[in-house]
């Protein structure tokens, strides 16, 4: 009877510690991957080990941040950090109005989103850092190569309004950190330290047909378009900007406090 209570208690804690951290951050030991796109040599770029927020930064986290910190509240943003785009579906300051409030905050700008991390003891993660996590399926840390999983990253490029959707509804990837793929983009501490240039596009020749209609479906290898969908649209961004399917989440660099 004693070691049966035992080891349910055992049970118990250890899918609480799981749920407490897949409400908070995930742990990314250290590694090494060579980028698709934005590296001038083919080396491996060492990622030091960090965590991250297993969920996108919600609306109702958000709402707390703005009560907390009103210069960044739609109305009183500056237009040097927010264009005008900056929280366009909220009805108000502090009303997400239709909007659920389990589903990622998006038409959020850079500024906005590194207060936010900042606030929280946080930053945003490097495009190495998300790069390597975004890589990893279920099984793989590195699952780039497999054709289902790009596939399933084209076809979320090919769906409407995925931002409307609550956190967690996609898979948990390798590390325990779910909606890398299939709810919104993301910003990136350094989302603008890489921008595709023609002559580095002139090493892909089917680049110049990347963004026309039905491309994905005629690329020849999908792990390259997918990658370069990525890098071409934060190639296209300034730190002002918001647009309704680009959200954030926050990393950190040591072990966050519970």
């Amino acid at each position: 009877m004693k070691k049966y209570i035992f080891i349910l208690i055992l049970f118990f804690s250890v899918f609480s510690v799981m749920k407490a951290q897949e409400k908070g951050m995930a742990f990314i030991k250290e590694g090494s991957f060579v980028p698709l796109y934005g590296a001038v040599s083919k080396k491996p770029v060492v990622v030091e080990s960090f965590y991250i927020d297993v969920f996108p930064v919600t609306n109702s986290q958000f709402l707390e941040f703005l009560k907390k910190n009103p210069s960044y509240r739609k109305s009183k943003i500056k237009g040097i950090f927010a264009d005008k785009s900056y929280l366009s579906y909220w009805k108000n300051d502090l009303d997400f109005e239709n909007a659920r409030p389990n589903s990622p905050v998006t038409n959020v700008s850079w500024f906005a989103a590194k207060k936010y991390c900042e606030c929280q003891g946080k930053r945003l993660a490097t495009m190495d850092e998300w790069e390597y996590v975004a890589m990893a399926d279920t099984k793989k840390i590195d699952a780039r190569t497999k054709k289902e999983f790009n596939e399933y990253i084209l076809s979320w490029y090919e769906k409407s309004r995925t931002y409307e959707n609550e956190i967690g509804k996609t898979f948990k990837n390798y590390w325990g950190v779910y909606d890398m793929h299939g709810l919104v983009w993301e910003w990136t501490a350094d989302f603008n330290s890489i921008f595709l240039s023609g002559e580095s596009r002139k090493d892909k020749s089917n680049d110049k047909n990347l963004f026309c209609g039905g491309a994905s479906v005629n690329a020849s290898d999908l792990m390259d378009y997918a990658a370069f969908m990525r890098y071409a649209f934060r190639g296209s961004l300034k730190a002002q900007y918001s647009t309704r399917n680009l959200g954030f989440r926050c990393a950190s660099t040591t072990k966050p406090k519970i």
